[in-house]
């Protein structure tokens, strides 16, 4: 996402290029039209987040920093779970009026 931003904003052949790519193109149009997140990228994401904690925890071995961080993470998983995971569950949202999340 943000390097469609970044590709949007310096270079108009750099942003067709990805936008058009096999592999990223499909998640950025989503995104940018019905703000999807697919199941996978939400797994990934908190996958990746706990194998940094756990990182964070072996290299630093403090406490507060591993748990301050968690905490962090732990809200940005949130907001990302609240999105619709295919552009079909966007739609449904949209005809019954559901909101994202819990305001």
């Amino acid at each position: 996402m943000a390097a469609a931003f970044c590709f949007a904003k310096s270079n108009k052949r750099w942003h067709d290029w990805i936008m058009n790519h096999k592999l990223f193109g499909p998640f950025l149009r989503n995104w940018q039209e019905k703000r999807v997140v697919p199941r996978r990228a939400k797994w990934m994401m908190v996958i990746t987040m706990d194998i940094s904690l756990i990182t964070l925890w072996i290299t630093t071995g403090k406490i507060w920093l591993v748990v301050g961080m968690g905490v962090i993470m732990f809200m940005v998983a949130i907001w990302a779970w609240r999105f619709p995971s295919t552009p079909e569950e966007a739609d449904a949202r949209v005809h019954t009026g559901k909101k994202l999340g819990w305001f």
